[in-house]
């Protein structure tokens, strides 16, 4: 009975070491998981430009009109989509030398159909659109995103309130983010007055212009971000100098 009873009280410290250790693992998973939902839920505040982007973004300092055209899969449409979300909730970083809104704004983003704007800016903009779970895992963080109303086709919306500013002395307001598509035709981009218009994919002139003029009454801006896919074309043209455009005549 004493020696029983004495490996039995030898053991109460090695369970309760046991427990302690059960414990702090299992804190420590919570606190993993917690950190993964914060970097998922809010991708602008990891966003770090390479050189083109950030050039990109410093030129809307100085210019109305913005365009990024390079290959595929190199960051066209993430860095229009970082800009959107800056704008949209006010949460510009230190290292931002771009345009900066002082208020709430009202923004468009378009693709050339309604699918192709839910799979691109959208997706970039507000996370998987197959997948409603991740809604939020986007560059505007889930924190801003006040609303949603849905649009026609399955996982598209057609507008999104964001929180705009709320932090120190910036009083809170709600900016208006609008997704559009070119599919549509001129007509249905008249009418509205805006602070900026994101063509991602190149839109014909006509949809360009009406888009541009949207802007016209705030000072806005608009950006496309495109693979240039339809060669010299009229969009592309009002971006290059006549000396470029004889530079790539002769090549």
């Amino acid at each position: 009975m004493t020696k029983s009873g004495s490996a039995s009280a030898a053991s109460k410290p090695s369970s309760g070491r046991s427990s302690r250790a059960s414990a702090a693992k299992k804190e420590y998973l919570s606190l993993l998981r917690e950190l993964d939902r914060r970097r998922r839920t809010n991708q602008l505040a990891a966003y770090r430009p390479y050189l083109r982007q950030a050039e990109f973004h410093a030129a809307g300092a100085t210019n109305r009109e913005r365009l990024f055209m390079a290959g595929n899969q190199l960051g066209k449409t993430r860095a229009g989509g970082a800009e959107w979300a800056m704008h949209l909730t006010g949460r510009y970083p230190r290292w931002w030398q771009g345009k900066v809104f002082d208020a709430a704004v009202r923004l468009w983003a378009a693709g050339v159909t309604g699918e192709g704007t839910r799979d691109n800016p959208q997706r970039i903009l507000l996370g998987p659109p197959q997948q409603p779970a991740a809604w939020g895992t986007g560059m505007i963080p889930a924190d801003a995103i006040v609303s949603t109303m849905a649009g026609r086709a399955p996982g598209a919306f057609d507008s999104v309130v964001v929180r705009w500013g709320g932090g120190g002395d910036v009083q809170a307001d709600e900016s208006v983010l609008s997704f559009k598509s070119y599919e549509k035709g001129r007509e249905k981009w008249q009418g509205e007055t805006l602070h900026g218009v994101w063509f991602d994919e190149e839109p014909p002139l006509d949809i360009y212009s009406e888009g541009l003029t949207r802007t016209n009454a705030t000072g806005g801006i608009t950006i496309v971000t495109f693979t240039p896919l339809l060669g010299m074309s009229d969009v592309v043209l009002l971006f290059l100098s006549a000396e470029e455009v004889g530079t790539m005549g002769r090549g």
